[in-house]
């Protein structure tokens, strides 16, 4: 029975890990895209309220793709083979990340805003590498003229998420100027996310002849049309805590980090009922691409092992270091 299932168990764990992994570092490469280059004690302070956690949030990304090595091989060889050039870009732009952030530590001169600016660099080079190979992948890895537009779309469409969520947790992480500032800029990116939103979901079906018979045939079409629903819903309240920021007291300053955290499952939903049960979509389903039973089982012993200590370690830190950021000093 286990056997049976370890395909889908797999997938599921795959995408909870990628989910986790937008929603965390996410959040960072937000953090890292709006820094602004002429206010130093605004670019410490966000600096500083990710310095506990950004390192560990990788590591998600890092169990997603270990994931799809060892439970999907065939996969990971095809995805490894179409997707080379973005993926080095993208870890050029997370190296550019960790070498800017520790050299900025030790570069309290005239070097340290070159060192911030590569730290922006480097997040934007990422958070578009991710956008575009989401894209390429959605697409089959089929590149034409059309698949490329889409790809780029989609990297326009990661970078206002990322600067969104980016936002929504400096909001929560902040107060004062700060605060407004990331306020501002969240609800641009939050309409920008939107319109990416709605053109990727335009033109996804158009491409792909049984994504849209999922789409719009019943009884699917009911729950496809929630996601859209909720996800405009909760991009609108959470509009309007941002349009009031600084709220009295500072009163919820979560909801615009959690509304954001549920746009990004919704979306997630959407995608994994999309192309369900493939596993990369329409041309290797999960099933074909599986490794031996034998194999399986016994990574799903290690990973039941790692999974809740990951979790655990995460939720520590996070507990560790709540509440608001304070001043970033060196010595």
């Amino acid at each position: 029975m286990l056997a049976e299932a370890l395909p889908t168990i797999f997938l599921l764990l795959m995408a909870v890990a990628v989910l986790v992994y937008a929603i965390l570092d996410g959040y960072d490469l937000g953090v890292g895209i709006l820094l602004p280059m002429d206010r130093l004690e605004y670019r410490n302070t966000m600096i500083a309220s990710i310095g506990p956690f950004w390192d560990a949030n990788e590591t998600w990304l890092v169990l997603a793709i270990g994931i799809l090595l060892i439970a999907f091989p065939m996969a990971h060889n095809i995805v490894l083979r179409e997707m080379y050039l973005p993926a080095v870009i993208m870890l050029v732009g997370l190296i550019l990340r960790g070498v800017a952030f520790d050299f900025r530590a030790k570069a309290v001169t005239r070097y340290q805003p070159l060192w911030d600016k590569l730290f922006r660099l480097g997040s934007l080079i990422a958070a578009l590498s991710q956008g575009f190979m989401l894209g390429m992948y959605v697409s089959g890895f089929i590149y034409t003229a059309l698949t490329i537009l889409f790809s780029c779309l989609t990297a326009v469409g990661a970078v206002a998420a990322y600067v969104y969520i980016g936002g929504a947790w400096l909001v929560l992480k902040t107060e004062g100027e700060l605060q407004i500032f990331a306020a501002k800029r969240a609800r641009k990116a939050g309409w920008l996310m939107a319109l990416s939103f709605v053109a990727i979901c335009i033109v996804n079906p158009l491409m792909n002849q049984s994504v849209a018979e999922r789409w719009f045939s019943l009884p699917g079409a009911l729950i496809v049309f929630l996601i859209p629903l909720m996800c405009g819903l909760i991009l609108l309240i959470v509009d309007q805590y941002l349009k009031n920021v600084p709220v009295r007291d500072d009163k919820a300053c979560w909801i615009p980090f959690v509304g954001a955290a549920a746009l990004f499952t919704f979306c997630l939903t959407g995608f994994a009922y999309s192309y369900y049960p493939y596993v990369i979509p329409g041309k290797l389903m999960a099933e074909d691409a599986v490794s031996a039973t034998a194999s399986l089982m016994f990574v799903f012993y290690g990973v039941a092992i790692v999974f809740p200590v990951i979790i655990g370690y995460t939720i520590l830190s996070y507990r560790i270091f709540r509440g608001k950021t304070t001043d970033l000093t060196y010595y």
